[in-house]
């Protein structure tokens, strides 16, 4: 009788053992297996509007108020636009080629036209038709960014080709490259939201488009001063306020991450917009409205790689050493080799966006405040850098080149010269912005 006691203790001391080590494999399964959070869920839905507000009317005013009364029009037609038609390119095929699994430039299209994504798929821990949102803003607003660069002399038509060309040859595979599984994600490039992928990528093609497509008529020779700094201001206000959706929701959650991007979201803007402040009182003996909101934006610019990995000190330093350099694009650069970048695209998208990347991989330093990554050593992460940011010139440049030879040798890029000096708003659009 002992012994058959035994036997029953002995099997039920091995059954609690398996239903223990089943449990515990089922809570690890249960861990392992991403869950809808609908905190995490509620931040990025109120972080895809923040962006999608950075387009219009964010980006619009800003642009709009810095170009001729004759061309305000044209202007908020363009980003407007653009902006939509990215959206409706990016559901189509964008997303897809940039976050499905491809080789190391593009992914596949088995995410066509959103195909398999249905309200209760996840990406992580929020649905995935969330993610498709909030990466949509960011393809919508990237080209918006070039039109800057050729304001006021260049066809609709010209526009929308050449935008949504540049949108599958260069933002697509870029995004695919740093954030989708690509070549340079997979080397160790560092860019928490965008640094490559939106501002080197959009201002080197604003460049390359400024020198191909010509000056303005009347460039250097007529006075041609931003029509509105008030509306310039107020869309520059807007896109501080957008960014932190740009920046605090690159982290995909509401968490510490978010917090890091958005204190790094003040501070490095902060430090920025004084920084030109200062340094232009001291060059010009005058504190311009343009310059604060200039220094606003290239904070911003060059913190959008380092918001989620530097400390908010070393965003500061970021930011003020940004401004400075893109203070003397702006004022000594761009006069000296004669290109006519209207809005200063370049000159502070694609210039703080080249300080912005390479120096991540100085401020993620644990020793200077930053988040630190595995197996960190700051000579090969510059060098990664470093790396990245020279593919994303190059890759911006030729592509772009192409694009602008082949569009002007078809449809052409350029309004007359009659139609320029009349403006785009009534020459292409036949609406005025403003009656008297």
């Amino acid at each position: 009788m002992q012994k058959l006691l035994r036997h029953f203790a002995s099997a039920a001391a091995g059954i609690g053992t398996a239903l223990a080590a089943g449990a515990a494999f089922a809570q690890e399964a249960a861990e392992a297996t991403p869950a809808l959070d609908t905190g995490d869920t509620a931040w990025m839905l109120i972080s895809t509007v923040l962006v999608a507000m950075m387009i219009v009317p964010a980006l619009g005013l800003f642009y709009g108020g810095l170009v001729r009364t004759k061309n305000m029009l044209s202007v908020l037609v363009q980003v407007f636009a653009v902006g939509c038609l990215m959206m409706i390119l990016w559901v189509l095929y964008g997303y897809s080629l940039a976050f499905t699994d491809g080789n190391a430039v593009y992914g596949g299209l088995s995410k066509a036209f959103l195909a398999g994504i249905t309200p209760d798929s996840l990406s992580g821990t929020i649905p995935e038709m969330v993610f498709v949102c909030f990466q949509m803003t960011f393809a919508g607003l990237t080209p918006a960014l070039i039109l800057g660069a050729f304001a006021e002399r260049v066809k609709f038509s010209a526009v929308l080709w050449f935008t949504a060309l540049w949108f599958t040859f260069s933002y697509v595979p870029m995004a695919h490259m740093v954030w989708g599984g690509g070549w340079l994600q997979g080397d160790g490039a560092l860019d928490f939201a965008g640094g490559t992928v939106v501002h080197i990528n959009a201002g080197v093609a604003g460049l390359v488009g400024c020198i191909m497509i010509g000056k303005r008529v009347g460039y250097g020779k007529e006075a041609m001063p931003p029509h509105s700094l008030t509306l310039t201001m107020v869309g520059a206000a807007l896109l501080w306020m957008g960014w932190f959706g740009f920046n605090a929701g690159s982290a995909a959650a509401a968490g510490g991450g978010a917090a890091l991007a958005m204190i790094n979201t003040f501070t490095a803007t902060a430090g920025a917009a004084l920084a030109w402040l200062f340094v232009e009182w001291a060059v010009k003996g005058k504190a311009s409205l343009l310059g604060i909101v200039s220094g606003v934006i290239a904070g911003l610019v060059a913190v959008t790689p380092a918001a989620g990995f530097a400390g908010p000190v070393g965003s500061i330093v970021l930011g003020a050493i940004a401004s400075v350099v893109c203070f003397f694009f702006c004022t000594t650069i761009k006069n000296k080799l004669g290109y006519d970048d209207s809005l200063d695209v370049f000159n502070i998208h694609g210039v703080g966006g080249i300080i912005g990347s390479i120096l991540t991989g100085v401020l993620v330093a644990p020793s200077l405040g930053g988040t630190g990554i595995d197996d960190f050593n700051m000579g090969h992460q510059l060098w990664i850098q470093t790396k990245a940011t020279v593919v994303g010139v190059a890759w911006s440049a030729v592509v772009s080149a192409v694009l602008y030879f082949i569009i002007d040798k078809t449809i052409g890029l350029r309004v007359t010269t009659d139609e320029e000096r009349e403006g785009l708003d009534l020459s292409t659009h036949g609406e005025r912005a403003y009656h008297y």
